[in-house]
């Protein structure tokens, strides 16, 4: 396999100690841009095949993992120095992943055979394909590792995983057009965005069942605008934060209360969102105005927008 030639558009510079690298899938631009998460300057970028979306990173930090939906195929990156070293088969049109808590193995939506595709990422076999519903695309697991959620686009459902058996042992019924899912740290809830239904769905894991939704009101935005996609939740579950989309702002909720708090005007098309490991900034990808928006978390409010490449679509932070 010939791995893409390098073509880094800045000098790589030395890296303090306390500065994370940031990675932005470009859609549209077929590449990743680098941030240093202290200086907010672009570092690198480099190509990552056709229609790179989805972005994850092992747990060690050494691989960056890239759906290249197009490509039909997850490409992997050593990120010191932005080499490809090798692929994933993902079956195809790959969109969304999440990697087990051990960093293996690695769960891919693929949106077009509507499977769930388990993949060994040190073997580079697939170890199983799950039927799911139709679209798949948003991905989670517990904490634990003892559930993977799948969410489908069509069919409205988040579906419950055994990741011990490979098979699905409940469906949850949630709004139009579920995009993502994130379960709490301590595992006990998690949270679906439904684009179309304008909802975030909050699911009881014990029992399967939605026990409160979280809708959104914006003066002067028309209620179809506001379509939640992208959504993270602090470590201490304190906070929620939903990207929703045309809408150009992220809702801050209230992690007790459930209740919207603010609206964070950021970039055009905001569409998903990544932590700093400190929690310190919550980085935004804005795909109509091709840039990335940086929310202070404890000031609460955007102090920068820094342009990337075409479309901005995925976006990982390095671990410490």
């Amino acid at each position: 396999m010939r791995a893409f030639a390098l073509s880094l558009t800045v000098t790589l510079a030395a890296f303090p100690a306390f500065a994370n690298k940031v990675y932005i899938s470009n859609e549209k631009g077929n590449d990743i841009t680098v941030l240093d998460s202290e200086t907010l300057e672009v570092i690198a970028t480099f190509p990552a095949g056709n229609r790179p979306r989805g972005i994850t990173i092992s747990p060690d930090g050494k691989e960056l993992y890239v759906c290249a939906s197009d490509d039909d195929t997850v490409r992997v990156f050593e990120t010191e120095t932005y080499t490809e070293t090798h692929t994933l088969p993902s079956g195809p049109d790959p969109e969304l992943f999440v990697l087990h808590p051990s960093g293996n193995p690695l769960y891919i939506a693929n949106e077009d055979d509507n499977l769930v595709t388990i993949v060994d990422v040190v073997t580079h076999r697939v170890l199983a394909e799950v039927p799911v519903g139709v679209e798949p695309e948003g991905m989670a697991i517990s904490p634990d590792g003892a559930f993977v959620v799948n969410t489908s686009e069509t069919t409205n459902m988040a579906h419950f995983i055994d990741t011990a058996t490979s098979q699905i042992v409940a469906n949850v019924l949630v709004d139009q057009r579920p995009r993502y899912a994130q379960f709490t740290s301590d595992g006990k809830l998690l949270f679906v965005t439904a684009e179309i239904g304008g909802t975030v769905a909050v699911v009881d894991v014990a029992t399967k069942e939605v026990i409160h939704k979280i809708g959104f009101e914006i003066p002067g935005v028309l209620p179809e605008a506001i379509q939640p996609v992208g959504l993270k939740i602090t470590q201490d579950g304190s906070r929620i934060y939903v990207a929703l989309g045309p809408a150009n702002r992220v809702a801050v909720i209230d992690g007790a209360t459930f209740e919207v708090m603010d609206y964070l005007l950021v970039g055009q098309r905001v569409w998903q969102l990544a932590f700093t490991p400190d929690e310190r900034f919550l980085f935004t990808t804005n795909g109509n105005s091709n840039d990335v928006s940086v929310i202070d978390v404890a000031a609460g409010e955007v102090i920068r927008s820094v342009p990337v490449g075409q479309q901005p679509w995925g976006i990982v932070v390095a671990p410490d």
